[in-house]
């Protein structure tokens, strides 16, 4: 049904997830982001609720591995849970509950960890984090990338509708809102690829978005009706 990749970029600080799912909407409920914090995913049967948590307990400075064993003890229906997280030092846990769906699976990488659940062989996880590993360029191609290996390598068992990318900077207090937020909610066909021309068209713009944020007065042309 769902997966996902949290990577980050040693150079930038940066960290993203990248998630498609079967489901509409993946983007709405399973990938949460804080900037200087870290990223988690809730996937599987997703209780949307373990994102918030789980950033709050690393933002109070549990390991990642400690904040999980806390946050999946004290629910009743955990075992239905699949979730990976990731602070912003790059540390990484991961659980999949005995009620995870279908084939399911998990791998750790340099500076990334994967997981997905209905998947169509258990490899396609590994394709997540090796074309992680092996891909260079901007995090979000990084990304991008370990998303289309994995369909490569066999992808989920049925067809997959939605796909996310997002990205927050760790390492930059002023900048606390993801500099990344693209999704596709809903395609009958190929919503990683929809994504991809989305980031392509955005990261042109991105810079300047922060830019008038940060320094409206120095920011570029906003190239609307009236703006001189």
């Amino acid at each position: 049904m769902t997966f996902s990749i949290i990577g980050r970029c040693e150079q930038s600080g940066q960290i993203g997830i990248a998630i498609s799912s079967s489901s509409i909407a993946v983007g709405a409920r399973c990938p949460w982001l804080r900037a200087g914090v870290g990223a988690v995913s809730t996937q599987n049967i997703t209780l949307p609720a373990y994102g918030t948590q789980l950033l709050n307990l690393l933002a109070q400075g549990l390991s990642p591995e400690r904040a999980l064993k806390q946050a999946t003890e004290n629910e009743a229906y955990c075992q239905y849970r699949q979730i990976i997280l990731m602070n912003n030092q790059g540390e990484t846990a991961v659980f999949s509950g005995s009620k995870t769906l279908g084939i399911y699976n998990t791998a750790a990488g340099k500076q990334c960890i994967a997981a997905g659940n209905l998947l169509k062989a258990p490899q396609v996880i590994a394709a997540l984090t090796t074309a992680f590993e092996q891909t260079r360029g901007h995090l979000a191609d990084r990304l991008l990338a370990a998303m289309q290996a994995a369909l490569n390598a066999g992808g989920e068992a049925g067809p997959v509708h939605s796909a996310a990318l997002s990205i927050v900077d760790c390492t930059n207090p002023a900048v606390n809102w993801p500099i990344v937020d693209l999704r596709v909610d809903w395609a009958d066909d190929n919503p990683i690829g929809e994504l991809a021309k989305l980031w392509q068209a955005y990261q042109m713009q991105m810079d300047d978005y922060i830019t008038r944020a940060l320094n409206p007065a120095s920011a570029p042309s906003y190239g609307v009706p009236g703006d001189e």
